[in-house]
C-alpha cells in the first residue's frame, strides 16, 4: 500500500507513512543461523534494554546473504528499506508489495539506482493488491520482511509472518486496539517458541543519547524517578481527497491517518515515541489513565483530535502528564522530562540531544542525538541477530508501549479514568471493520465525543 509523503509532520521523524518468514527450506533456515553474532552496538551493551545477549566473540564477517522483502513501499517502507539497504552488507532485496500496482516497480527502480547490485527484485517478485503480502509470506527465499503498512494492518500480517517463521521488522505503533495487543503478544510468543527475530521501529531504543541518558537515570543520576511529563506538539498533518473510481474502503486506506481503525489517532501514530521511551524509563507501563482533548481544526470525515492530555500513573504513585497537539501556527515542542529527588533530565526528539540537572539546575552532563544512525542501527541488529542465530525479539514491549497510547485514547474518547488490567484483559474494543472487502461499502465513522462514546 502506498503512502503520501508527510511533509507537514512536526518533525523530521518518519511518521505517519502508509502503505499496505521464513526459513521454511530447513538448509536455508540452518544457513541463516550461523553466521555473525549481533551487532557492535549490541556487543558494547549499549542495548541492554533488549533481549539478553550471551557474551560470546562477535564475527562480523557478514559472510551470509540475508534477503529482505517489503509490505508497504510508501514513504517509510522505502525509508527502511533504504536504511537496512545502506548499514547492512551481503543483503539483498528481493521482493516488494503494496496495494498500488504502479508502487512496487517505482521502488524498485529508486532502490536500485541508490543501491546498485543489493536491489535483485524480478517483475515475478513485485505484488500488488491487498493480499499481495501472502506471496511474500509463502517465498522460502525471503529471510526478513518489513511491514510498514497501516498500523490498523500490523498485528495480523506480523501473527502471519511469524506463522510463516519469517524474521520480521514491524513499523510502530504495533497494535492500534485491545484486539490487535493481544494478537501481538501471541505472535511474539511464537516468535520465541520459533527462534525467529521481530526487530521494531522504535529507534530511540537505539539512539545513543537516549540509551545513555535513560542508563544515567536507571543508576540514579537524579535520585528516584518521581514524575515525568512528555510532549508531542506540532503542527498540522496531511488530508487526502477521494480519487474517482475509489470505494469506501480503498479511500479509508489511502486517508488512513484520520481512520482510528488504521491509524490509532495521533497519539498512536506518532506519540508512541514519546511514550515508549516513558515505559522505558519507568520500567514497564502505567497503572491508569485519566486524559482529555477535543478537536478544532480537524477536516470534514476526519475521526482524529487535534489534541490529548493524559495523566499516567504509574507503579509507585508516580505521575506521568503527557500532551499531543497538531494544530496549525501552535506552539512545537518534543520532549521528555523526568523529574527526580536531586536532579532531573530533558530528552528532545530528534537529534536536539539530551541534558542532566542537578538539583541546583546545574548541567552534569548531556550528550547530542542522532537519529539517522538510530533509524540504520535497529536494522543493522535485526540483521546481525538473524546470521548469529540468537534472536532478537520485541515485540511485546513494543505492544505494550502501543497500548500505552491506545489506553491514553480510551480515557479521552470516552471520559472515563481506565486501567491498564481492564484494555488489556477485559476491554471487547476490536476496530478492524466486520467482513471487510477492499470493494466494499464502510460507512465513514463519527470522531469520539466524551460522555457519549462507550468504553468497550
Amino acid at each position: 500500500m502506498t503512502s503520501p509523503q508527510n511533509p507537514s509532520l512536526p518533525t523530521p521523524e518518519r511518521d505517519g507513512e502508509l502503505t499496505h518468514s521464513s526459513c521454511n527450506d530447513p538448509s536455508r533456515r540452518k544457513f541463516i543461523q550461523t553466521g555473525t553474532a549481533v551487532s557492535a552496538a549490541l556487543a558494547s551493551g549499549l542495548a541492554t534494554t533488549r533481549v539478553a545477549r550471551g557474551d560470546e566473540p562477535v564475527d562480523n564477517s557478514d559472510s551470509q546473504l540475508v534477503r529482505i522483502a517489503l509490505v508497504g513501499a510508501g514513504g517509510r517502507g522505502t525509508g527502511a528499506a533504504d536504511d537496512s539497504l545502506s548499514i547492512n552488507e551481503n543483503i539483498k532485496l528481493v521482493a516488494i508489495a503494496d496495494l498500488d500496482e504502479k508502487v512496487p516497480g517505482m521502488t524498485r527502480g529508486r532502490m536500485a539506482k541508490r543501491h546498485g547490485e543489493k536491489v535483485d527484485v524480478p517483475d515475478e517478485k513485485l505484488y500488488s493488491g491487498i493480499d499481495s503480502y501472502k506471496a511474500i509470506l509463502e517465498d522460502p527465499d525471503v529471510d526478513v520482511v518489513m511491514f510498514a503498512t497501516p498500523p490498523g494492518f500490523r498485528p495480523r500480517y506480523v501473527a502471519e509472518a511469524v506463522d510463516a517463521g519469517k524474521h520480521v521488522f514491524a513499523e510502530k505503533p504495533t497494535c492500534v486496539d485491545p484486539a490487535g495487543y493481544r494478537i501481538c503478544w501471541e505472535a511474539h510468543k511464537q516468535a520465541e517458541a520459533n527462534g525467529t527475530c521481530i526487530v521494531t521501529g522504535t529507534q530511540y531504543r537505539r539512539q545513543t543519547n537516549y540509551i545513555e541518558a535513560v542508563k544515567r537515570i536507571h543508576e540514579g543520576a537524579i535520585g528516584d524517578i518521581i514524575a515525568a511529563s512528555a510532549r508531542y506538539c506540532g503542527n498540522s498533518i496531511w488530508h487526502k481527497t477521494r480519487r474517482e473510481g475509489m470505494s469506501d474502503t480503498e479511500y479509508q486506506i489511502y486517508n488512513w491517518m484520520h481512520y482510528i481503525w488504521l491509524s490509532g489517532d495521533q497519539i498512536a501514530e506518532q506519540s508512541v515515541h514519546n511514550i515508549d521511551a516513558i515505559n522505558w524509563i519507568m520500567g514497564g507501563p502505567p497503572e491508569s489513565a485519566f486524559a482529555s482533548g477535543g478537536r478544532f481544526t480537524r477536516p470534514e470525515g476526519s475521526e482524529m483530535w487535534d489534541s490529548m492530555s493524559v495523566d499516567y500513573k504509574y507503579p509507585g504513585n508516580r505521575l506521568v502528564s503527557f500532551k499531543n497537539r497538531q494544530v496549525p501556527g501552535a506552539q512545537s515542542d518534543n520532549s521528555n522530562t523526568i523529574y527526580g529527588s536531586n536532579g532531573h533530565a530533558v530528552i528532545y526528539g530528534i537529534n536536539r540531544g539530551a541534558f542532566l540537572y542537578d538539583k541546583s539546575g546545574k548541567e552534569i552532563w548531556s550528550m547530542e542525538g542522532d537519529l539517522s544512525a538510530a533509524y540504520k542501527q535497529e536494522h543493522k541488529d535485526l540483521v546481525d541477530a538473524v546470521r548469529s542465530g540468537k534472536p532478537i525479539v520485541e515485540l511485546g514491549e513494543t505492544t505494550d508501549s502501543s497500548m500505552t497510547a491506545v489506553l491514553g485514547r480510551m480515557s479521552a474518547y470516552t471520559g472515563q479514568d481506565v486501567t491498564w488490567d481492564f484494555v488489556t484483559k477485559e476491554s471487547k474494543l476490536d476496530l478492524w471493520p466486520e467482513n471487510f472487502d477492499i470493494q466494499g461499502e464502510l460507512p465513514e465513522p463519527k470522531y469520539a465525543v466524551p460522555g457519549k462514546t462507550k468504553l468497550i
